[in-house]
């Protein structure tokens, strides 16, 4: 649990400020076209910040743990990665099912980035704790 304790602040750090630059920067323009019609004006941010704070959670219990245990930056790269990729269908897959206007593109966009998101979270992380221990 102390592991936990140790890495869940960092990662939450890098997962906050590479996911904000995603969002507020690269991908801002993409998603306003193709969803701007199914957005909220004002961003729920209670129900944001509950995901981050869960996603985060989970990079660091199946992911970071792992690769910090066995040593492992590859290991942080590629379980991040596959975690963020299966949180992401998640939400992507359900929408593409159930929702009548959402896009393709935005799931294959949402997935990669979901990917993207969970190994740069992870690698980034154990990179830096590894400095700091």
């Amino acid at each position: 649990m102390s592991l936990f304790l140790k890495l869940y602040p960092i990662a939450i750090i890098v997962f906050f400020a590479v996911d904000m630059l995603w969002l507020g920067v690269v991908a801002r323009r993409f998603y306003q076209s193709q969803i701007g019609h199914l957005l909220k004006e004002n961003v729920n941010w209670i129900a944001a910040f509950i995901f981050y704070f869960v996603f985060v959670a989970g990079v660091v219990f199946f992911a970071i743990m792992p690769a910090w245990r066995d040593e492992s930056a590859l290991m942080a790269l590629l379980f991040g990665g596959f975690f963020g990729f299966v949180a992401y269908s998640t939400y992507d897959l359900t929408n593409l099912a159930t929702m009548k206007d959402w896009p393709l593109l935005v799931t294959i966009v949402d997935l990669a980035w979901g990917t993207v998101l969970g190994a740069s979270t992870s690698l980034i992380t154990y990179l830096i704790f590894s400095l700091i221990q």
